[in-house]
């Protein structure tokens, strides 16, 4: 690593290379596993909900960034699933113009491979309705439940079932790297990403080893 690089940069071209080989994805995947047995959850998930977030472009942004009609906004939008613990199983990033129903495949093959097969249902909001994105799910062993908004809402409202996945994108938006997309690079984006997630699973890890020593 060279030694003129100011301190961010040298740690950002560290974390470029974890990146690169999978690292933070392995350790998302093992503590989500290790705080789902410790709840006294199976080590697997059976249930996922299914999301995306449209992040503002920025100069970096390049060619990726497009208009999002429905949250008129103009960036990219990272699409995720994450288990009824709001723990990340997969993500990708697209520009913000992309449909929802075309990025269940990627997300639905993800979550199986990610699993092992152990998902048959996931919980998304009425921008996946259709018979496309059906069938995306449907082919890796998936079935879509969309959660509605009651016909009377009056404020703000929690979606049940999937108010999880909002808690995960709230969560990421704490870190100041990931409240825009400052990145040139989907893929970094995206590990980014699984970054911040690592971070928040190990400190739920380390509250839950602290319960467990006070005991």
């Amino acid at each position: 690593m060279p030694h003129d690089l100011p301190p961010w940069h040298a740690v950002y071209d560290q974390a470029q290379r974890w990146l690169r080989v999978g690292c933070f994805e392995s350790l998302v995947h093992d503590l989500r596993a290790v705080l789902r047995l410790s709840s006294g959850r199976a080590e697997e998930p059976s249930a996922v909900a299914l999301d995306s977030r449209t992040l503002r472009s920025t100069p970096e942004s390049g060619a990726r960034a497009a208009w999002d009609g429905h949250k008129r906004t103009r960036g990219s939008k990272l699409h995720a699933a994450v288990d009824t613990l709001d723990q990340v199983l997969a993500l990708h990033v697209t520009p913000a113009n992309a449909d929802h129903r075309a990025a269940v495949a990627t997300s639905a093959d993800t979550v199986e491979e990610a699993t092992g097969d152990s998902v048959n249902l996931a919980y998304v909001d009425q921008g996946y309705t259709g018979e496309r994105a059906a069938k995306a799910a449907s082919a890796h062993g998936i079935a879509l439940k969309v959660v509605k908004l009651p016909e009377a809402k009056r404020g703000f409202m929690p979606l049940p079932r999937r108010w999880v996945v909002e808690r995960a994108f709230a969560g990421a938006t704490r870190f100041h790297r990931l409240s825009r997309g400052y990145e040139l690079l989907a893929a970094t984006l995206a590990g980014l990403h699984l970054v911040a997630f690592s971070v928040l699973l190990l400190r739920r890890a380390t509250d839950f080893a602290a319960v467990c020593n006070s005991l």
